[in-house]
């Protein structure tokens, strides 16, 4: 997982391939509403030497046949572990099946993904999310799985979170509605981290985990009572770092796209009071690190090295901050003064399958599999690196955890309540959003006001997005 998304324009969402690395167990399937221990008939007819019509009427092999089923992600070597026990048992489970699993380095995946499609050689299972699933399943790259979902007990929809699966569903036109095309690998809420130390020692009153409670007000208060100057007048211990932008400027009712209509929306007022309000933490209040700052040492070693108030974090990040020699716990993000909301941004990455694979039912189930299993998402979960995707196992078990953080149901409250999808979900070409992330640094530097700056990039990324997004 690629950590510390910052402001400074250098964090693109589309460029942080890495920002759903998320673990996943292994071991076989219990009852947690995952992936069946039954196969379907269809599968059946396959693992017992018989055929079927695949998609489109096409003859479907057997994959006992010597064949293996093709799963392509992207991973170091740990997650490359866990993967290939989880395909393992998953093999002890269908022992007619082989499954070969490729691992390519996360920079160089989508290139090498595009190859093997352009090679007509596309992996039947693989990983996709945010604007590179709508670039496939637009042109037409991916299997449609919502006749094999009805077709089957093997998936129970209703205990899987739908604003996992509805990234994952496309209506011919936009990402969230329609058909199904992937199984979630992770959703991954970005949630407000707090070192509750460092607020008790200085006698602030946590920030609240009930969402709208603790507002941009509050937390300057606070950040500005957190900051602290050594003795040569350098700031040691910053209020606030990483500040999202997103959940400002969302919070706010401002947003970077009306996807339904095709216009970048960045030139309102509610967009320039929001963005100027984050730039304004480290240019004004100096209570947040500047871009040079951040250049000497970034937000996330600053915050566990306990130099930080209140950080962002994902599920992702607990294994490391279980270690931390101080006490920390999450919020929800604070709440816009002038509308009283708050938001976040909600994360994903997916399991999906070619539309070309020779073995649609199989692969359909490796992918449920990898992404349901009981017992792979309690291992995933107790490793400390994902929210359960069964709802009942998240909001049992996982809630119940005795490891920090205390508040984890904030998780929980950014999936179903104020979680919004990232930026690019709706795209199928960012370089318009890699332009606004490079361009802002104009803003974060004090070179121009935001109000300035989004009037002039608005028309710059109207250009791109149209160009890029017919």
């Amino acid at each position: 997982m690629l950590r510390n998304k910052s402001n400074w324009g250098k964090m693109s969402l589309a460029l942080a391939l890495g920002m759903s690395l998320v673990l996943s167990g292994c071991s076989s399937n219990g009852n947690g509403g995952g992936a069946s221990s039954e196969p379907t008939n269809k599968a059946n007819n396959a693992q017992t030497g018989n055929t079927d019509k695949g998609n489109d009427g096409q003859k479907q092999e057997n994959p006992a046949d010597g064949s293996d089923i093709e799963f392509m992600g992207w991973g170091g070597d740990s997650e490359k572990a866990v993967f290939q026990k989880l395909i393992d048992s998953y093999m002890k489970k269908y022992p007619d099946r082989k499954v070969k699993y490729t691992v390519v380095p996360p920079g160089e995946y989508y290139q090498k993904l595009e190859t093997l499609i352009a090679a007509k050689k596309t992996p039947d299972v693989f990983y996709a999310g945010g604007a590179k699933f709508n670039k496939l399943v637009s042109s037409d790259v991916l299997l449609n799985l919502e006749p094999l979902l009805a077709a089957t007990n093997a998936v129970d929809p209703g205990n899987v979170w739908k604003e996992a699966l509805d990234r994952y569903r496309f209506d011919g036109k936009l990402v969230g509605g329609g058909d199904l095309y992937g199984f979630p690998k992770d959703v991954g809420p970005w949630a407000f981290a707090y070192n509750k130390t460092l607020f008790d020692q200085a006698g602030l009153p946590h920030p609240s985990a009930t969402a709208g409670e603790y507002t941009w007000d509050d937390m300057l208060e606070a950040a500005k009572k957190l900051t602290v100057a050594n003795e040569r007048g350098k700031i040691d211990t910053f209020g606030v770092a990483g500040f999202s932008l997103e959940s400002a400027v969302w919070a706010n009712g401002g947003d970077w796209v009306d996807y339904t209509t095709g216009t970048i929306t960045i030139d309102t007022p509610e967009f320039a009071e929001a963005m100027q309000f984050v730039a304004d933490l480290s240019l004004v209040h100096k209570v947040s690190p500047s871009p040079d700052d951040e250049k000497a040492q970034n937000g996330y070693a600053r915050f566990v090295a306990g130099k930080i108030g209140m950080f962002p974090m994902g599920p992702w990040d607990q294994p490391g901050f279980w270690d931390l020699p101080f006490e920390w716990d999450i919020a929800a993000w604070p709440a816009s003064p002038k509308t009283g909301k708050t938001a976040t941004w909600l994360g994903s990455l997916g399991f999906v399958v070619s539309k070309d694979t020779k073995f649609p039912e199989a692969s359909f189930e490796l992918a449920a599999y990898l992404s349901l299993d009981a017992d792979s998402q309690r291992e995933n979960y107790t490793l400390g690196q994902a929210v359960p995707n069964l709802i009942d196992m998240a909001k049992g078990e996982f809630l119940a955890m005795d490891k920090a953080p205390q508040t984890r149901q904030v998780f929980l409250d950014i999936i179903e309540d104020y979680g919004v999808p990232t930026i690019e979900t709706g795209s199928k070409d960012v370089k318009w959003l890699d332009t606004f992330w490079q361009d802002a640094s104009q803003v974060w530097t004090g070179k121009v006001t935001a109000a300035q700056f989004l009037k002039e990039e608005q028309p710059k990324l109207q250009k791109l997005f149209d160009e890029g997004n017919k």
